[in-house]
């Protein structure tokens, strides 16, 4: 699962602490004042192009701008769905690697699903992404590009509906998010800071999403930021789970259960649990009562159950569940009072939502 060795992406200043931008900007030259400055065009006005940035000296603004917001990521596809209003951007990476993000406007809401791995390394077979094997970690900058690109789309009116904010974050893009630990918990660190620090989100609204390793799952708790935690479960019993999920030969679905119900216990955050309905393969009534019953055993009220309908992937041999199979597994979850909400499948249609992600490009 490790990643194979690429360039490391150029220091950027979103990877940076705000003692590490004042001493940054000094050792321009510059007094450190300069670093509230470019942090207020970064996460407040959400640009890094020096032409923007008025209030900087004109002889100097280039060189910090150069300096500190290296170019990380290039937009070369951008697809449409929804009238608009779901938007998935193909970027280039600095080495050339490759990821997506979704972005979907919602009538009261706005949410960013975002990439945290170029590819990755959990082989899920039914996940395109799953398919690609792992290219590299993204860097903490890298994924705030993602994040900075959203905020200035929506603040700008590029989204139908007019100028907007970003309300919601999910780390369900390419990518297992723990695996690149470090780095998703520096983002989540710059998200929630207040502006100018960071963006300014709420914790609550936004949503790591994990396979299940288990260490990572405990560490994340233990840091104390109240964010919501997604386990991607997708089957209650451990033979079926580990074809599925083949980090399960590792930590078993009871181990990630535990897991789970500890980040509940620490943060008071009720824990999503994730699972892809796959005709015949896990949607059997009797697997939807043994997840309920596993769950229920650890007590009641710290969980919610978002049942997806499989989206199809190039070459799968898996379909999603017919609908009346689908209703009756949500209907024995709710039977045994555990709340469930089918997941939106937005962006399927072009290649958008959970588990289509696989940074193709148009053959030229």
């Amino acid at each position: 699962m490790a990643p194979r060795r690429r360039g490391k992406p150029p220091r950027h200043f979103a990877d940076l602490t705000a003692e590490q931008r004042a001493a940054s900007v000094a050792e321009l030259g510059e007094k450190p004042f300069r670093a509230k400055q470019l942090a207020a065009h970064y996460f407040t006005h959400f640009t890094s192009d020096p032409a923007e940035m008025t209030d900087l000296p004109k002889a100097t603004r280039d060189e910090l701008a150069t300096t500190m917001f290296p170019p990380l990521i290039r937009p070369t596809r951008r697809m449409e769905a929804d009238g608009g209003t779901t938007v998935k951007t193909l970027w280039h990476l600095f080495d050339d690697a490759k990821v997506e993000s979704v972005l979907m406007r919602y009538p009261h809401r706005t949410t960013l699903c975002v990439s945290s791995q170029a590819g990755c390394g959990m082989a899920c077979p039914f996940c395109a992404t799953g398919q690609l094997g792992l290219t590299r970690n993204l860097s903490t900058a890298e994924i705030l590009e993602q994040v900075r690109a959203a905020f200035r789309a929506l603040d700008r009116g590029e989204i139908p509906g007019g100028p907007a904010r970003l309300n919601n974050l999910v780390f369900m893009g390419m990518g297992e998010p723990l695996a690149n630990p470090r780095a998703v918990i520096e983002t989540v660190k710059a998200l929630v800071a207040p502006q100018p620090e960071g963006f300014g989100m709420s914790a609550r609204n936004i949503t790591v999403s994990t396979v299940g390793l288990v260490p990572a799952m405990r560490k994340l708790a233990d840091l104390g930021i109240p964010v919501t935690l997604a386990l991607s479960l997708h089957a209650p019993d451990d033979d079926l789970r580990s074809e599925l999920v083949p980090i399960n030969t590792r930590f078993s679905v009871d181990e990630a259960i535990d897991a789970a119900r500890h980040y509940y216990e620490v943060t008071g955050r009720r824990v999503s649990i994730e699972y892809a309905l796959i005709k015949d393969m896990n949607d059997q009534g009797w697997r939807a009562d043994l997840l309920a019953e596993k769950l229920n055993a650890r007590g009641r009220g710290w969980v919610h159950i978002n049942p997806i309908p499989l989206n199809p992937t190039p070459g799968s041999i898996w379909t999603a569940s017919e609908r009346s199979v689908e209703e009756e597994f949500v209907a024995r979850l709710r039977g045994h009072g555990i709340p469930t909400t089918i997941r939106d499948t937005r962006g399927s249609d072009i290649d958008g939502a959970c588990g289509q992600l696989a940074a193709e490009e148009d053959d030229e």
